[in-house]
């Protein structure tokens, strides 16, 4: 059974690319804190995150640096060769399922602040 769950933060902001087929698929990478401490110091795995099709749009457009999101996906390994002939391992997590996780975004509490100090002009609203 190839399952994984990760619950971490984006390090960067995601990056939407399209295939040369037209499947758009999204790139991001998760850091994630391991729950065992060495010595007193959590250690972090920052953790590579391909997403595909309606679930890539929505990532890109509701994730950024810093969101939280848990994953739920398989790992899978794929290689290629470079220019210079190297083969190249790549490991990333293929992901079904993202959920976002974090709160709603600073700025829209900051504007959110801006209406705090209104009253209503009718003192016989029912609410």
């Amino acid at each position: 059974m190839n399952k994984v769950f990760l619950i971490g933060n984006l390090t960067r902001d995601p990056e939407l690319s399209t295939t040369s087929g037209g499947v758009k698929f999204c790139r991001f990478t998760l850091a994630v804190s391991r729950s065992y401490a060495k010595d007193g110091k959590r250690e972090t795995d920052f953790l590579p995150v391909i997403v595909w099709r309606a679930q890539a749009d929505n990532c890109a457009r509701y994730l950024k640096k810093g969101s939280k999101a848990a994953v739920s996906g398989s790992v899978q390994t794929r290689t290629y060769d470079t220019q210079d002939g190297t083969r190249r391992y790549v490991t990333e997590i293929a992901a079904d399922e993202v959920q976002f996780l974090s709160t709603r975004s600073e700025e829209a509490r900051e504007n959110d602040a801006e209406f705090d100090d209104l009253t209503p002009i009718d003192d016989d609203l029912p609410f």
